[in-house]
């Protein structure tokens, strides 16, 4: 009988395979630590952190994933690690805004030295789909994780109680610091104890008991004839981790109706239950509280949209953020240690600050933009990461199409550059870090500060998420989606934008559609053109062909005709015909060729061979030159029509397979392209010196 009641073996077996390891034995002890107070004082005399508050536990949380700083437009940008979530491996990743960041972080700093904005609502204000969720989200997250580690440990106690629920025990409900249990009249000897020698983080005692142990507290010290001491040996102090789905230190707080708001949502409610045990409504052991703000004390409370509040609720949040106090039905004002922060659009912003009666809540706010991003390679990491080889299964997604869907939305955000002479594409390019002649870091800098909404307004990456997974579902798609795809879903869904209204909005959006098109246009002419080029044996040829000419040129010497053995004059027509590539003017042609003599000629003092890929600019030139050279033979025209020699036929399969080894096509894009591109070929439009 025994054997039967005993759990299988191989089950036992089986779970270790499948989950790995199960040794948490250790782990479970730490995250579960019970002591005594005394306990408790040595631990805090050994590590004073575990006393932080949450503003401090917070601004430690950040730091403690490291960070790393950059110099953009002459600036030093701070970039924290904790914002590309290393919780969740990118999970929550929050790309380009590193400056908005900085700010948020810096506040988070001022207010864990008590500078004042620790007596504030931190608002992240923006426009839909700019990562204001996402931020916090990753605020909760990390607040969770970092409980769970040593040095982001916090405590919290419990009470004895005579009842038998709970084990003969009852925990403070609102998680409070054990140091609060400690009389104000004996706090500075206590406080001197513990801060006798460490200078470098004092421990403070910040606030008073809840109701709820404020009521036990009492009734033990009337039973044991003021003698408080011995009220500390019916509590145990114990381990707090932090967890918003088991409501403890972490709150969420979201707007209904307002016809069914109601502020005991925040502070908590009456048991009425437990009414009949204790007599009185007014009793804190009939009293639930297990408001957002009771709950979310030592840690963070998230407001969604919270200018939607009732004005009711603001009266709370104004005493919560400046006092660090709420109002409990029918209690004193109790002290909280949490973070307030909230998150709001546009439209919602624009009402309270057109509203007189919410001028104390404007004046207890901290506003922090957060706009969309502006620049292209950070909005790419957004949609690659939703939008990669292992989430899209069965379809490929040509090159560029990721891009130019990208290229668009960061269109739409940019204001019209103040320069005549600058494009929007232009600008964009300015701001993803490519060099244009004329403008240098400076430029760049006063490009963003004569701005005045840049980034407020535009296109969200909700709508270009949405109208990639259309492009991807799409029936009528073959097994790869192209740039074309998705821009013309793109351009269809502004037809029924739930957010533009404006048709001389949707018309510019429509245009920028057009820029960027071209842009693409020009994008995969000359992707083609490299891949005609390609030919590493040709181009060295035609390398080594060159140089021997600009050689005899700049020593006023003669070149050996390879086939007739006869000395010729430096072929002038072949050296133009490549420089006229990267637009040398016939004026500057002799110093171009001394540049490149003298630069073969310091590599041969150093021993070093030249080689045509180590300068950019030749590179270019020759791959062009060689393009053209080779486009006629390879008639890539051809493909437009019906009729493909063999020989043709087998140049073009050289080149697609050339655009799927070395720019990432398969075989149906790189067909696609190819086709596009010989269309614009055949119109004869073909820009030579891209």
């Amino acid at each position: 009988m025994e054997k039967q009641n005993q759990p299988p073996a191989k089950s036992k077996s089986l779970i270790q395979s499948i989950v790995g390891s199960i040794s948490t034995t250790e782990k479970y002890k730490e995250l579960t630590w019970e002591g005594s107070f005394e306990d408790y004082l040595k631990i805090v005399k050994e590590n004073p952190r575990v006393t932080r508050t949450a503003f401090e536990r917070i601004y430690d949380m950040i730091l403690s994933h490291g960070t790393r700083e950059y110099e953009e437009n002459r600036e030093t940008i701070i970039h924290y690690n904790f914002f590309d979530d290393p919780i969740e491996d990118g999970k929550d990743a929050v790309y380009g805004l590193d400056r908005q960041l900085m700010k948020i972080v810096n506040l988070f700093k001022s207010a864990a030295n008590r500078y004042g904005t620790e007596k504030r609502v931190f608002l992240l204000h923006g426009p839909v789909g700019s990562s204001k969720s996402t931020i916090v989200r990753l605020l909760k997250k990390g607040l969770e994780a970092y409980s769970r580690t040593p040095e982001g440990a916090l405590f919290t106690f419990k009470w004895k109680d005579s009842g038998e629920e709970n084990n003969g025990w009852v925990n403070c409900p609102m998680h409070e610091e054990p140091l609060h249990l400690i009389p104000e009249a004996y706090r500075a000897n206590v406080l001197n104890y513990l801060n006798e020698n460490d200078e470098d983080y004092p421990v403070s005692i910040e606030g008073e008991l809840c109701p709820f142990c404020r009521q036990n507290f009492r009734v033990r010290l009337k039973e044991y004839n003021g003698e408080w001491l011995r009220v500390l040996d019916d509590i145990r102090v114990q381990r707090l981790v932090l967890s918003e789905k088991d409501r403890i230190g972490i709150g969420t707080f979201q707007p209904k109706d307002e016809k069914n708001q109601d502020s005991t949502e925040l502070t908590g409610d009456i048991n009425y239950r437990k009414i009949a045990i204790y007599g009185s409504d007014s009793d804190p052991r009939a009293f639930n509280f297990d408001g957002e703000f009771n709950i979310a004390n030592r840690g963070l409370i998230e407001f969604i949209e919270v200018l939607k509040l009732d004005v009711a609720f603001l009266y709370d949040l104004l005493s919560a953020s400046q006092e660090h106090k709420i109002k409990p039905k029918k209690f004193a004002q109790t002290d909280i240690d949490e973070v307030i922060i909230g998150h709001t659009n546009e439209p919602e912003y624009r009402k309270l600050q057109n509203n007189e009666f919410m001028e104390a809540l404007r004046d207890r706010t901290v506003k922090i933009d957060i706009p969309y991003i502006t620049r292209l390679d950070d909005e790419i990491r957004i949609y690659k990461k939703d939008f990669n080889e292992e989430k899209v299964r069965g379809k490929h997604i040509a090159p560029h199409t990721i891009e130019m869907a990208a290229m668009w939305a960061i269109l739409t955000r940019l204001e019209d550059p103040k320069k005549a002479q600058l494009t929007l594409l232009q600008k964009l390019k300015l701001y993803n870090g490519k060099s244009l002649p004329g403008f240098t870091e400076d430029n760049i800098k006063e490009l963003r500060q004569e701005t005045t909404r840049e980034g407020m307004e535009g296109i969200s990456p909700r709508y270009i998420q949405d109208k990639i997974s259309n492009a991807l579902v799409n029936e009528t798609a073959k097994s790869s989606i192209n740039p074309f795809m998705v821009l013309n879903e793109l351009e269809a869904g502004l037809r029924h934008h739930s957010l533009i209204t404006d048709e001389e909005q949707k018309k510019r959006y429509r245009e920028l559609l057009s820029v960027v098109k071209e842009e693409y246009s020009d994008i995969v002419k000359n992707e083609v053109q490299r891949a005609i080029a390609a030919d590493e044996d040709a181009l060295k040829r035609l390398c080594g062909n060159y140089i021997d000419n600009v050689k005899a040129y700049t020593q006023k010497q003669k070149v050996k005709n390879p086939y007739t053995g006869a000395d010729e004059e430096p072929d002038e027509r072949l050296m133009r015909s490549i420089e006229v590539k990267i637009d040398i003017p016939e004026s500057r042609k002799d110093d171009f060729r001394r540049e490149i003599m003298n630069y073969i000629g310091a590599l041969a003092l150093e021993g070093k061979t030249f080689d045509y890929r180590s300068n950019e600019r030749l590179q270019k030139a020759l791959e062009l030159k060689l393009f053209e050279d080779q486009k006629d033979s390879i008639k890539l025209t051809t493909l437009i029509s019906n009729v493909v020699d063999k020989e043709t036929q087998e140049k073009i399969d050289v080149v697609k397979a050339r655009m799927i080894k070395y720019y990432g096509y398969n075989d149906e894009s790189a067909t696609d392209v190819l086709n596009y591109v010989a269309s614009i070929f055949a119109r004869g439009d073909v820009k030579e010196s891209e």
